[in-house]
């Protein structure tokens, strides 16, 4: 930290409890700090998507902006932003490139693994066999949509969906969310700083409380 100044610090993610014992700083959970964040951007927000990096995130919350019920895929990297980077480089392409190639499939290759390594051989196996890269690349997409479609009706059924997280970057994904779960989709600007905001706000308001 040598060098960087700040107000108030307040730490959340994985390695919170980490920062915590370094700095002695407040941590907050996720929850909590996507809650924070997502209503910053959207005072009308009830329903969270987060699809991150390490895990998914489907969080509700009743109309004075308070937690509900949440729920989480963290056990494994499946349907995650770092799935999405492994499944992208067993096809050949870019990020950017796996997104936009996907659009433009005429139809998707079924995925049936969700196992990162399993998925990838699946990958591997279906572009021998002479399988369009496109059409994988959708099949892929559309296998993650529907797991955190269904994580997110387990919390929440109706409404505007506010999509957090790095994937929410991704325009096929966008475009599947909405379709599978017939609502309407807000991404906000920089998706993927939603928990720090959060936590930033967390912070400001402990100081007004001191």
């Amino acid at each position: 930290m040598d060098g960087i100044t700040f107000d108030r610090l307040t730490a959340t993610g994985y390695g919170r409890h980490l920062i915590k014992g370094s700095i002695d700083c407040p941590v907050i959970s996720e929850i909590s700090a996507f809650v924070q964040g997502a209503r910053f951007y959207s005072n009308d927000c009830q329903s969270i998507l987060d699809i991150g990096g390490q895990d998914t995130k489907a969080i509700s919350l009743d109309d004075k902006g308070c937690l509900c019920k949440f729920e989480m895929n963290d056990r494994c990297a499946a349907g995650t932003g770092r799935f999405l980077e492994v499944m992208a480089a067993a096809l050949g392409f870019t990020l950017e490139e796996f997104a936009a190639e996907a659009i433009l499939a005429n139809r998707a290759e079924k995925i049936n693994s969700m196992c990162t390594v399993f998925a990838e051989s699946e990958v591997i196996s279906l572009i021998s066999q002479g399988a369009d890269r496109r059409e994988v690349a959708l099949g892929i997409h559309k296998a993650i949509i529907s797991r955190s479609a269904s994580l997110l009706k387990r919390v929440s059924s109706a409404g505007k969906i506010f999509f957090a997280g790095g994937v929410a970057l991704n325009p096929c994904a966008r475009s599947l969310l909405e379709t599978e779960t017939n609502r309407p989709v807000f991404v906000p600007p920089d998706p993927q700083m939603v928990g720090a905001i959060g936590a930033a706000l967390d912070a400001a308001e402990e100081d007004w409380n001191l």
